[in-house]
């Protein structure tokens, strides 16, 4: 099969509607490499960089309640930093970068779920910028 791996994928076919962190960027912790009084973090296979965690809730309003919240891991070699809330939000959007997908089967489910992951998050482009830009654009013409 040619389809070996992680799948590229691109934030907005992962979220389309946007999302929105609602936890704390954790370490990941290797459970099979870590003993009784001796944590071990993981790393990624491919890349060596350290993976850390994050809840994520997706902003797609057709998306089931008990499906709405995701974890993303985040390659990086130090802890990814969250920007501080939007006045009036109580959630903080965000988008990731170089984004995968890997296909598994949930052990408790028996269904397909998918693992997914990035190199980096920032926050999202707003419309606003992207009017402007396009704005800018149009009136250099």
């Amino acid at each position: 099969m040619a389809i070996q791996g992680p799948i590229p994928v691109h934030f907005e076919q992962v979220f389309p509607h946007g999302c929105f962190i609602v936890g704390e960027v954790e370490q990941v912790k290797d459970f099979d490499a870590s003993s009784k009084g001796r944590t071990v973090y993981a790393k990624d296979k491919n890349t060596g960089e350290l993976v850390w965690q994050v809840a994520v809730m997706d902003a797609d309003p057709t998306v089931k309640a008990g499906q709405k919240t995701v974890s993303v891991k985040i390659l990086s070699p130090v802890q990814p930093t969250v920007p501080a809330a939007l006045p009036g939000l109580p959630f903080v959007p965000m988008e990731f970068d170089g984004m995968t997908a890997t296909a598994y089967v949930n052990q408790n489910t028996g269904r397909l779920a998918w693992s997914i992951r990035a190199t980096s998050m920032r926050p999202p482009r707003t419309a606003v910028s992207s009017a402007k830009a396009s704005a800018g654009k149009d009136v250099a013409a």
